[in-house]
């Protein structure tokens, strides 16, 4: 199950709130495709299967289906605002390599 930094599960927060969609949930998937085989999705759902995972960090649930779920073991979702880096990143200790964008591995 993804992790994530007290950071990233502020700014999910903030973006609910904005949305008016509180009762929502963070869904992190991995989906086939990208540049280096896999590519991370990321979308507020309210549609929770039986066989999904569920994690709460602070006031936000993240939902990971179980196929999912075997690649982001032990990933961590951070967020940053800064100079050089602004917004979500995946690190993810499962993957052997990345593309330059950050957005798909393998």
């Amino acid at each position: 199950m993804i992790t994530l930094t007290d950071s990233a599960a502020t700014k999910v927060k903030e973006l609910l709130d904005a949305e008016g969609a509180a009762e929502l949930a963070l869904r992190v998937a991995v989906r086939p495709g990208g540049c280096s085989g896999f590519s991370y999705e990321m979308f507020f759902d309210g549609d929770i299967a039986g066989d999904d995972q569920t994690a709460t960090f602070g006031q936000v649930q993240v939902v990971v289906d179980q196929a999912s779920a075997q690649l982001l073991e032990g990933a961590t979702l951070d967020y940053k605002d800064g100079l050089n880096q602004a917004g979500f990143a995946i690190t993810n200790p499962n993957a052997t390599r990345t593309c330059g964008c950050g957005n798909s591995f393998s």
